[in-house]
């Protein structure tokens, strides 16, 4: 599956490039309002979950791009807000983001470090050293690696935890997947931590914290969506269903009406060969 390079520029010589570059898939936004309508709240340093920023930090969560390139020039695209929002989210500040202008004068290479750009370069060197600059900034899952990782077993930890969730003890599952993710070094670990973020959030639910259950089920994706659909026996495919439809159930009440959220939407993390 080829990673996702995500542009936001008007520039056609360097979209076409980006679309040419082998092994991975692109994707264009020409205009802020594809994405978010202009909105009068600007953005606060924090993990945005209404006002600016917060439809493009849900799009992101949802294409979780290899790589972000920006065009500084792009005066329909509010770059500073986005990229700032993008960083200050645990969803997606792991998201590295590399930024041009035809004309790269001093001034828009420090703004766009400020708000968070990992790298600046002039157009006509961006297009020149492409697969260089790809290789070195994008974020790429190594499939192999991490497959070998997901066919060894379950911790003893990461499987006590998993019965914990089952029986519904969210905190006290999240505290045993937390050490089994901080124990393990494999590729194979985020595992742990995707599952007891899905934990956090029906503990949040439970607990009326619309805001902090959103916000894990936002951070659970960039964790969960490059696992393969079966890893160390759970059922990820499953995992990542049930918690899509326990997000979505929860944005369609609203903060307002958690308490009215279906708890049967709490669903057990199922292991192959487990009850």
């Amino acid at each position: 599956m080829a990673a996702l390079l995500l542009g936001l520029l008007m520039d056609e010589a360097v979209a076409r490039a980006l679309a040419q570059a082998e092994g991975f898939a692109f994707k264009q936004v020409k205009k802020g309002d594809e994405i978010e309508p202009p909105s009068p709240t600007h953005f606060m340093p924090s993990e945005p979950l209404t006002g600016q920023g917060a439809g493009f930090i849900a799009h992101l969560v949802e294409w979780q791009p290899a790589l972000i390139v920006v065009e500084l020039d792009n005066v329909a695209i509010p770059w500073e807000g986005w990229i700032a929002a993008l960083k200050s989210s645990a969803a997606t500040r792991r998201i590295p983001v590399v930024a041009f202008s035809a004309r790269l004068g001093a001034d828009q290479k420090i703004r766009a470090q400020e708000v968070g750009c990992e790298a600046t370069f002039t157009a006509d060197f961006l297009l020149k050293n492409l697969t260089g600059i790809l290789q070195q900034h994008a974020r790429l899952t190594h499939l192999a690696e991490t497959e070998n990782a997901c066919a060894q077993p379950l911790s003893a930890l990461a499987q006590a935890g998993i019965d914990l969730h089952n029986r519904g003890e969210y905190f006290e599952a999240h505290e045993l997947l937390e050490r089994a993710w901080n124990e393990d070094a494999s590729a194979a670990r985020e595992l742990y931590r995707g599952l007891l973020q899905v934990s956090v959030a029906y503990l949040h639910i439970e607990r009326g914290n619309y805001n902090g259950a959103l916000k894990m089920f936002l951070r659970m994706r960039q964790w969960l969506d490059p696992l393969p659909a079966v890893c160390r026996g759970v059922l990820v495919a499953q995992v990542r269903q049930d918690a899509r439809a326990a997000r979505a159930a929860l944005e369609a009440l609203g903060p307002n009406r958690i308490a009215e959220f279906d708890r049967r939407l709490f669903k057990p993390f199922l292991v192959t060969g487990g009850e």
